[in-house]
């Protein structure tokens, strides 16, 4: 089967650059293509729990629908921990459908992957 990995580098100051990534992986996941999403740098900011859910851009469905949805679909969330330490963030601070992971992952994850796309 196809693998795509997303990496989420854009937090929740840029809120209109984190629909892109739940929302390709939803159609991957249509499509019967595995979905990775990695959230690094400021990407750990929208995996913290509660801060999904106060995002909303436009006509758009608030963020944590669209995380949600992407969940159920069968997205996997990764989360940087060397980020989150850069961020002072504890492991307990994210949803708990994501996997604080190691650099070791991420360069894992890439090399699965058919595609890498970043945002």
């Amino acid at each position: 089967m196809a693998r795509i990995l997303y990496i989420q580098t854009s937090g929740t100051d840029t809120p209109e650059r984190l629909y892109a990534p739940f929302m390709l992986a939803m159609t991957a996941r249509a499509t019967d293509i595995d979905a990775d999403i990695f959230f690094m740098i400021k990407g750990v900011t929208v995996v913290k729990k509660g801060a999904a859910e106060k995002i909303k851009v436009g006509s758009f469905p608030k963020l944590s629908e669209i995380r949600d949805q992407a969940i159920s679909a069968g997205a996997t969330i990764y989360i940087c921990e060397q980020s989150t330490q850069l961020f002072g963030m504890a492991r307990g601070d994210f949803i708990e459908e994501g996997r604080v992971v190691g650099a070791l992952t991420l360069n894992d994850l890439a090399l699965d992957a058919d595609a890498v796309i970043t945002f």
